[in-house]
């Protein structure tokens, strides 16, 4: 490995990371004795580890210094974009608006609240963003988070709920980064705090009435267990404990019913879910299921009512029912509560819409042979609504009735969608036993240059059953985001409020688009691509699909770009991925993924990418197998023993774009965080050649060591997505051969060509213990990888707090990236065009 392309070390000595010590421990499980040499370093009090700490980070801004420039830079880049004093549009609940105003210079938002007018008052007033908070005429300041934070080098806002009366406050911080939030009661009205303290809890609600909190205690593996019952006033010692979820595998929640006329528990596993209810009107009643139970059986339930649509222009109360016990993509049912009775069971109901079973597992369950059959089927099922109809990868997310409308979210074709109607036409169909007539929502702006609808849209800001139109949120990689206001019965839809950005962006100068990359097994793998036109004009060029197997789909190239003949970076550096498969051209490429927990990775706006892309970078989304993009089968082909199609999905988008002659692999970084940051250490062994470099964001790593333990913290609760490898040894040899730490470069197996590492963790990490970057780091330090540590002491696993120091985080990372790209001048790249056939 060499190191004179990295930034600072001129004289090689201080360019010698530091050592860590080294001691005696083997992991032994199912026969396999693996050395773990570096396992000491879970003792988070000791004085070795301490050390160890503050000599990588003391190494990496060494490392780092040379880049201080361009963290400036960057960090006033993206400072000139944002709109520093600012303010969200007002949202209306109960009797007030609320509202969050930020102002230049401060760190964190503030909450205030302006009393409505009148019952009817839907329009939000109008308020001067520039304005001090609490200066206009009745408005209110109910948060000032800046004035909490005094005093905390870290500071996260974990929940705030309100009486109906909007009198009294009831708000959680945490204040180190565990996720372990103390909760207080505040009396609006007079600024008075009561005595009753909540500490270190997940988190809790206040009943509309201001008289009861429920919250939910943490176990020692940080794992939500318990719901408990507090009477405000009273002490701690007289709260009840109302639920206990024994089994491990399960998180626990608790809040109000959406017609806050009932508390909900609700209790889930990767793969199992159940909710309880409790009326309002008796608080220290019994919980009871809405339905028992089912393993492998997800559901969630809301209660809302048709207005006049019953007997004799009564209220029609209904239950929405969320569910996959029949369909893996899930179906959504309604009850009629005065039809039907308790006990309830899934599948009861009208069945509103349901998801495509296409390559499910248990597709067959809904329609025989639809296991087999490929997820880009469209699914034609005759009962779902007409919009639905057709759709490719079809899931169905959710199913929201307001007094007004009604709105299905659900997703096709790799990305989200919204459909609404009116609330009479939903209870006309309903009554009718016909499918609903829902219409797509596609904002006016969507009709204007976003290529191949890649765009993300969502539901937003409803919290009142009677608001009368629709608010939804809509953006893309290039287009800033946008909150919407869709009147269902006119179709009118009207701008609120369009993120501004400054310093002279201009959306029409960037591009993006969706394209196909066929996988080594033959999955389609959705790709998202964004870049700036006149820097890389020719990657309109794409095909919309590549083939990795055979290479369909690449172009030959004719006029390379400068800097782009697989020379090595700006600077003239060799880099690290000099030996790879690609033939050399193409662009500067920043490609990033996640691929786990059914999350999908959908477009939006960030402010800081924008100078990615103006110094000519290529930015790239795999969506790969393991997230939620394409529905369940998505998910079930990217974990448990499908695990590695993740990271096989991820080198094959890789690999496909490179050997187009579209990005240059000694010029290409990855970067994935948590459950991504895995994902990146899998690629860093897999394909170490096809990577230049590799930010690896509090990175799962030590994932096998982890999964082991049932005593460490979320263990359990993790066998459903990745199996259990303490008593099943097929899972253990599966995830003994992806888990990047064990497979990682070491001294005893050094590797001719490794990427450059930057990796970031947090000491008080909850959900990726410190420990396993730190090993990882140690690890490929020993055996001459070029690998460096950035290492919070006040953070949690979301990184530090506050939106400057944020910003300078990320400006920190992104010079790493850029210098590895070799494109850190600050100069933006008019690149010459490339004829493409």
């Amino acid at each position: 490995m060499t190191e004179e392309d990295m930034p600072g070390e001129k004289d090689g000595r201080s360019a010698i990371p530091p050592q860590a010590k080294q001691v005696d421990h083997h992991r032994l499980t199912h026969g396999d004795d693996v050395p773990d040499p570096y396992e000491w370093m879970r003792d988070k009090k000791s004085p070795d580890l301490q050390a160890f700490v503050a000599a990588q980070n003391a190494f990496c801004e060494r490392r780092m210094a040379p880049l201080a420039t361009l963290r400036r830079t960057l960090f006033g880049e993206l400072k000139s974009r944002i709109q520093e004093t600012d303010m969200s549009v007002p949202t209306r609940m109960d009797g007030y608006w609320y509202f969050a105003r930020t102002r230049e210079g401060r760190q964190y938002g503030v909450q205030c609240r302006l009393p409505v007018r009148d019952a009817d008052d839907w329009d939000p007033p109008r308020v001067d963003a520039h304005d001090e908070p609490g200066s206009m005429p009745g408005e209110e300041i109910v948060f000032d988070a800046n004035a909490e934070a005094e005093g905390h080098g870290f500071f996260r806002l974990g929940g705030l709920d309100l009486s109906r009366d909007g009198r009294w406050m009831l708000f959680g911080v945490d204040t180190t980064g565990n996720e372990r939030y103390d909760f207080r009661i505040r009396d609006l009205s007079t600024g008075r705090q009561l005595p009753d303290r909540i500490d270190g809890i997940s988190s809790a609600c206040l009943t509309p009435d201001g008289r009861w909190v429920f919250y939910v205690r943490l176990d020692d593996a940080w794992r939500p267990y318990a719901v408990v019952r507090h009477r405000v006033g009273d002490v701690a010692g007289n709260d009840v404990e109302v639920f206990h979820e024994s089994d491990e595998r399960f998180w626990v929640g608790v809040g109000l019913s959406f017609d806050e006329r009932q508390v909900v528990i609700s209790t889930s596993s990767k793969t199992s879910s159940e909710v309880l209810l409790l009326p309002l009107e008796t608080p220290e009643g019994t919980f009871h299921p809405f339905i028992e139970r089912q393993e492998n059986v997800e559901y969630d339930v809301s209660f809302t009512r048709f207005e006049g649509a019953g007997e004799r222009g009564a209220d029609l109360p209904i239950a929405v029912v969320y569910h996959n016990a029949r369909n893996p993509n899930f179906e959504i049912d309604v009850i009629d509560m005065q039809e039907h009775q308790a006990p309830y069971r899934l599948g009861e109901g009208v069945v509103v819409a349901q998801g495509s079973p296409n390559g499910c597992e248990a597709g067959d369950l809904v329609q025989p042979g639809s296991s087999k059959l490929p997820v880009s089927l469209p699914d034609e099922n005759p009962d779902n609504p007409t919009v639905l109809r057709g759709a490719r990868g079809l899931g169905i997310e959710g199913m929201a009735c307001y007094r007004h409308f009604a709105v299905l979210m659900y997703r096709a074709e790799g990305l989200p969608h919204l459909a609404v109607m009116t609330a009479g036409q939903a209870a006309r169909d309903f009554k009718a036993g016909r499918p609903w007539g829902f219409r797509e929502v596609v904002p006016p702006t969507a009709l204007r240059g976003v290529d191949h609808r890649l765009y993300a849209i969502g539901s937003g800001g409803n919290p009142s059953y009677e608001a009368p139109r629709l608010r939804y949120s809509f953006t893309s990689y290039t287009h800033p985001g946008e909150l919407r206001e869709l009147d269902a019965a006119t179709g009118v839809d009207r701008l609120l409020k369009r993120a501004r950005v400054l310093g002279g962006y201009d959306m029409d100068e960037y591009d993006e688009r969706r394209v196909w990359v066929t996988a080594r097994d033959g999955e389609r793998i959705p790709v998202s691509l964004v870049w700036r036109r006149d820097a890389l004009p020719w990657v309109s060029g794409l095909p919309d699909e590549l083939d990795v197997r055979t290479g369909r789909g690449s172009a030959g190239i004719e006029d390379r770009p400068s800097g782009a003949d697989g020379s090595g970076g700006a600077d003239g550096s060799e880099g690290a991925a000099g030996s790879g498969g690609s033939n050399g051209g193409g662009a500067p490429m920043f490609i990033t993924g996640y691929g786990a927990y059914e999350i999908s990775s959908d477009p939006g706006f960030s402010p800081a990418r924008v100078s990615m892309l103006d110094r000519g970078v290529l930015y790239v989304v795999a969506h790969i197998r393991g997230g939620g993009e394409m529905g369940r089968v998505w998910y079930e082909q990217g974990r448990r023993l499908a695990k590695r199609h993740s990271f096989e999905d991820f080198v094959d988008v890789t690999i496909a774009l490179q050997d187009a002659g579209y990005a240059d692999v000694s010029r290409t970084v990855a970067n994935g965080g948590s459950a991504g940051g895995l994902l990146m250490g899998a690629v860093a062994n897999m394909a170490p050649e096809r990577y230049a470099g590799i930010e690896a964001d509090v990175p799962f790593v030590d994932a096998l060591t982890s999964i082991l333990d049932p005593s460490l913290p979320l263990t359990i609760t993790e066998w459903d997505e990745w199996g259990d490898p303490l008593h099943d040894e097929r899972v253990y040899r599966y995830m003994r051969s992806y888990s990047p730490y064990e497979n990682a470069p070491s001294a005893a197996h050094p590797v001719a060509h490794f990427p450059k590492i930057f990796a970031t963790t947090s000491m008080n990490d909850t959900r990726v213990l410190y420990v396993e970057p730190l090993k990882w780091i140690a690890r490929l330090q020993s055996a001459g990888v070029d690998a460096v540590a950035k290492i919070e002491t006040e953070a949690g696993h979301g990184g530090t707090s506050g939106r400057y120091r944020q910003w300078e985080e990320v400006s920190y990372e992104n010079a790493w990236c850029l210098h590895v790209m070799g494109v850190d001048d600050g100069k933006v790249r008019n690149r010459v065009h490339r004829h493409v056939r």
